[in-house]
């Protein structure tokens, strides 16, 4: 790990800067940190979660790890989520998205997405 007194002098002087340090509770412990930026076009406002897939051409998948917080979606809104993986695929072929709302009764919903993007944070290159 890193002490974060290490860290105030870069974070401020290059202002406005955000960092985030996450750590897996697995083996080698990193995070692999990417930006979901997703415009839907439901009509009405739906709140929930999104739990994204990533998969290589050799069918490696790996699953990001649940946002505590829920989100909120409206119709044409761009929402930004930052996900993080336990490991890091390169090249990526497929991408799925899960939306739940967490409860177990009451009507399902589906969310509609209009346009997304998948950015990494950790090579923002790819």
């Amino acid at each position: 790990g890193y002490h974060a007194d290490r860290w105030k002098k870069l974070l401020t002087y290059n202002s406005p800067t955000k960092a985030y340090f996450d750590t897996s509770d697995q083996d080698p412990f990193c995070m692999y940190n990417y930006l979901l930026d997703i415009t839907t076009w439901n009509k009405s406002i739906r709140r929930g979660f999104i739990t994204v897939k990533i998969t290589d051409y050799a069918g490696n998948t790996v699953e990001s790890q649940m946002n505590s917080e829920a989100s909120t979606f409206q119709q044409y809104k761009r929402v930004k989520i930052l996900i993080g993986f336990h490991r890091d695929i390169e090249k990526i072929a497929k991408i799925s998205l899960t939306f739940s709302t967490k409860t177990l009764i009451g009507p399902k919903h589906k969310l509609r997405i209009l346009q997304m993007k998948l950015k990494s944070l950790n090579n923002p290159k790819r």
